[in-house]
């Protein structure tokens, strides 16, 4: 078994990785044929890790759980050697790196998933595509999980990118991973739109200085303002709720 060791962000365990150590230890996946997943942590993702165990329970089971979103990087990077590795931008990383593998693409519609493949094939030479398949939104029948496991899996896939969004494909993710074995899952979660160019990611300053969520938030606010708002105020909640605990225990009795 090739994993990283992990640091504890509010009971979500991050794998203490950068993007080159991910990669390096997603090439020795792919040569053993382990199979596996691999969760892309934000906020969104603790939080509801805090709130549903068995969603933290299956982030803590994947091959790698890394730090996605900045809040979660800078939390963990104080307990470890941490390094920040959005969905995006890794997912490109990928492809470029492993691109004579043989790739799926399972999640978004039908009209996103030929741009994705069409601009994805055109901007790195010999990438190799499986097939893609776009579910239903809606809850799947158990003949019809397995008819896409199947097809998936009969197509040879080695790396399958999941854009089902939290918590829908992280679930997904744990239940058709051994099925699916030796590929090694992804899930990206808006990652589809962006590199088919049909949602623009926010400037560079901003995703550095960790407002990428803001820039998000203005171009979907009637899809995303509730989420944000529960989601980052209870983060930050349930940081200082940790603090203060830590520092009740680290606080010596004055008797």
């Amino acid at each position: 078994m090739h994993e990283a060791w992990r640091v504890d962000v509010l009971g979500s365990r991050i794998s203490a990785v950068d993007a080159q150590e991910a990669l390096r230890l997603i090439g020795m996946r792919l040569e053993t044929g382990e199979g596996g997943y691999v969760c892309f942590t934000n906020v969104h993702a603790v939080v509801m890790g805090r709130q549903d165990a068995e969603f933290q329970r299956i982030t803590n089971s994947s091959f790698l759980s890394v730090a996605d979103g900045k809040p979660v990087y800078w939390t963990a990077r104080t307990k470890g050697p941490v390094g920040h590795i959005p969905g995006p931008d890794f997912m490109r990383l990928v492809l470029e790196r492993y691109p004579t593998r043989k790739h799926f693409f399972y999640g978004s519609t039908d009209a996103v998933l030929a741009r994705l493949v069409e601009r994805l094939r055109r901007e790195i030479p010999g990438l190799q595509v499986a097939g893609s398949l776009s579910p239903p939104f809606r809850v799947l029948s158990d003949s019809e999980k397995s008819g896409h496991c199947a097809q998936i899996r009969n197509s040879g896939a080695e790396i399958i990118w999941v854009g089902l969004g939290a918590p829908k494909q992280e679930r997904w993710m744990s239940e058709a991973a051994l099925s699916l074995v030796p590929g090694i899952l992804f899930g990206v979660g808006a990652a589809f739109d962006f590199h088919a160019a049909m949602i623009g990611r926010a400037p560079a300053v901003m995703r550095a200085w960790g407002f990428e969520w803001l820039h998000r938030l203005a171009s979907e606010p009637r899809r995303l303002w509730r989420r944000y708002l529960t989601t980052n105020s209870l983060f930050l909640a349930y940081l200082v709720q940790e603090l203060w605990r830590e520092r009740g225990r680290s606080t010596p009795d004055s008797r």
